[in-house]
């Protein structure tokens, strides 16, 4: 890996600098990382953190994460639409990791208007009643006040669209979605009783109808669903994550705070970073080996050489 010290980070963005120092890299060096396909950030500010600062340091790792790999700019183009996916599938408060930090997503909004977006959405298709669960997990107004439009997804507007995968021949797809110029997919990390892990490749479960369909070889399904995806960022939040009886989660001895965010374009790797902080062995997760096969990405994300930062 390329490990990146906090010297390397005194310069930041507006942003970052308004929020207080942390660790992170400058804008040179992010244009000199443009092309690097992942990066790492964990926060070494201290472990006994209170909710507001949990909340800051979700913003700034946010912040590192993408600006390691090239920062924003990158993949917003000026005048653009792009869909956020965050995971909001539970009524759940964001303190029991159930579904996407809502800071973590609000963070993207604003990376993504300042970048020259014309308008950034945010919208999943819930399993728990929408109003509610977009309520409940803070990231309707986490959102709003970044500036993005929160979408209800309209279930009559689905329309059924070749996947043309190994399991998958056709799915109702939600049409605004992969319409827009960019998706950023934008997972929790969390255990799943039948994926064993849920994180960014399985997060695209949410632009779908008819997901109980895809149980019977579930992880050749999920990888069926990412190739027609065709993923250009993904921004994984392991600010907090569900240890146990997920996805639903719901009992706070499951959570765990980890205080790591990663961004990049490699979704087989991310997956396998977040495998490895379940405690999982990625090899042993059937969605990610079918990924790699695919040629989606690298279950090796070593290899990337991701950019880890330290910040605090």
């Amino acid at each position: 890996m390329t490990r990146v010290s906090r010297r390397d980070f005194m310069a930041l963005t507006a942003g970052a600098a308004a929020l207080g120092a942390c660790g992170g890299r400058g804008l040179l060096a992010a244009d000199a990382n443009a092309g690097a396909q992942m990066s790492i950030a964990r926060w070494t500010g201290g472990k006994d953190l209170k909710p507001e600062e949990i909340r800051q340091a979700a913003v700034r790792l946010t912040e590192k994460a993408i600006e390691a790999i090239g920062g924003m700019k990158r993949f917003v183009s000026a005048g653009s639409v792009v869909w956020v996916k965050p995971n909001i599938a539970w009524d759940r408060k964001p303190e029991l990791a159930a579904n996407t930090n809502p800071d973590v997503v609000a963070t993207i909004v604003r990376l993504c208007l300042a970048a020259g977006a014309k308008k950034v959405k945010v919208g999943d298709n819930p399993c728990h009643a929408a109003q509610k669960t977009y309520a409940s997990s803070g990231i309707a107004d986490a959102a709003k006040e970044a500036g993005a439009e929160v979408v209800f997804l309209d279930k009559s507007r689905f329309k059924d669209m070749a996947i043309n995968g190994e399991k998958i021949k056709t799915l109702p797809v939600y049409p605004e979605i992969i319409e827009t110029d960019l998706v950023i997919n934008v997972p929790v990390v969390k255990h799943h009783v039948l994926a064993k892990t849920t994180i960014c490749m399985k997060n695209y479960m949410g632009v779908i109808e008819k997901r109980n369909t895809l149980h019977q070889d579930l992880g050749t399904c999920i990888a069926d669903l990412t190739r027609f995806m065709k993923p250009r960022l993904c921004v994984m939040d392991a600010v907090r994550i569900l240890t146990a009886r997920g996805p639903t989660g719901g009992n706070p001895a499951d959570v765990k705070l980890t205080m790591t965010v990663a961004a990049g374009t490699d979704i087989v790797a991310l997956d396998a970073l977040g495998a490895e902080i379940m405690g999982l062995k990625p090899a042993d997760i059937p969605s990610i080996v079918k990924g790699e096969q695919y040629g989606l990405g690298k279950m090796d994300y070593k290899a990337l050489s991701p950019v880890e930062m330290a910040v605090s």
